[in-house]
């Protein structure tokens, strides 16, 4: 079964209610890349009259492990995935709509193939960048994700 957008957003409303009600949305999910997005409005406002760091974590969570779910979808084998550790940086206000995009395609492949191979946990760091609408970066966040292939 391949992860395309419209399945993403559905797991999101049944398994992650707090972000499908916050906005966050998946836009584009492909092998290579990944691409969320979110409105700054009244329900995800911090007090300061922007976005909430919480949201645009979820957002950015969720632009990387969509492309980690595709993956594993597509690799046949049952892998297990948990984040381990996650950091960021923020550099603008968010308001408007905002553009989470994780580019870390190629390097999830080698993470899952290594996986596979070995047998043995792996970890692997992919970086989702938030822009607004004209392209100002606003945040970058970093998530290490564990992978395990499951026992048979």
């Amino acid at each position: 079964m391949e992860l395309n957008v419209s399945k993403i957003n559905k797991f999101l409303f049944f398994k992650l209610p707090s972000a499908y009600w916050t906005g966050v949305r998946m836009k584009e999910v492909s092998d290579v890349k990944a691409i969320t997005t979110v409105k700054h409005g009244w329900k995800n406002q911090n007090p300061f009259k922007s976005m909430y760091f919480a949201v645009q974590a979820m957002a950015a969570e969720l632009s990387t492990g969509a492309l980690v779910m595709r993956k594993i979808a597509k690799s046949g084998e049952k892998i297990s995935m948990l984040v381990a550790n996650n950091n960021s940086s923020f550099t603008k206000k968010a308001t408007g709509r905002i553009f989470f995009t994780c580019e870390d395609g190629a390097v999830l492949d080698d993470a899952i193939k290594k996986a596979i191979d070995t047998g043995e946990g792996v970890t692997v760091w992919m970086k989702s960048i938030g822009r607004n609408t004209a392209g100002d970066q606003v945040s970058v966040m970093n998530f290490e994700w564990t992978l395990k292939v499951k026992k048979k």
